[in-house]
């Protein structure tokens, strides 16, 4: 059979042999009676709960405080987002009320005119009559959901003031003639 490694260990000199005395407390003499002067401890039944590191509680702490921050932060951002959308919905309803029934859009207009609006080019359908009046500042092009409507100067510096980004076209003739020497009644 084979030895155990306890044994191989004792025969070749590595390992001693001893004999396990047991543990005495640290307060009680040798007669194993306590003196009357030094406190009788007991060992306790419960092992104490592991102590936290003051680094895990900042740590913690840490934690904690930036949660806190970040979800005031998101809180903000919500309220600013509703309170826009709020006031956007105000302006739209304003603008509605302000171009109800002054719209000069007609049925039978024919001729495109065209602008640019939000980088591409656009178009409005005027009529004979109107194209003159628009280019000669007397209209003006306004959009109301996504729609483009021919109004008069004064029902355009209105809705200007309610959504400065409502009013998409607005001729000035003296403007016009000196960014490019081509005439603006060109239908193209």
């Amino acid at each position: 059979m084979s030895e155990s490694l306890r044994d191989q260990l004792l025969k070749s000199g590595l390992a001693r042999k001893f004999k396990a005395e047991p543990a005495k407390p640290a307060n009680v003499p040798s007669n194993g009676v306590p003196s009357k002067g030094a406190p009788h401890r007991h060992a306790p039944h419960k092992p104490a709960p592991p102590r936290r590191e003051r680094s895990e509680i900042d740590l913690a702490k840490a934690y904690a405080i930036r949660d806190s921050s970040e979800r005031a932060e998101r809180d903000r951002a919500q309220r600013e987002l509703e309170q826009r959308a709020r006031e956007k919905k105000e302006r739209r309803q304003r603008l509605t009320q302000l171009l109800d029934g002054k719209a000069q859009n007609a049925q039978d207009a024919d001729i495109a005119r065209h602008f640019p609006h939000a980088n591409k080019i656009r178009r409005v359908y005027v009529t004979q009559a109107q194209l003159p009046r628009l280019n000669g500042g007397e209209l003006a092009v306004v959009q109301l959901a996504g729609r483009y409507l021919i109004v008069d100067i004064g029902t355009a510096k209105a809705a200007r003031d309610i959504d400065p980004e409502a009013l998409v076209l607005l001729c000035d003739p003296m403007e016009g003639a000196a960014e490019d020497d081509v005439p603006s009644d060109i239908v193209w």
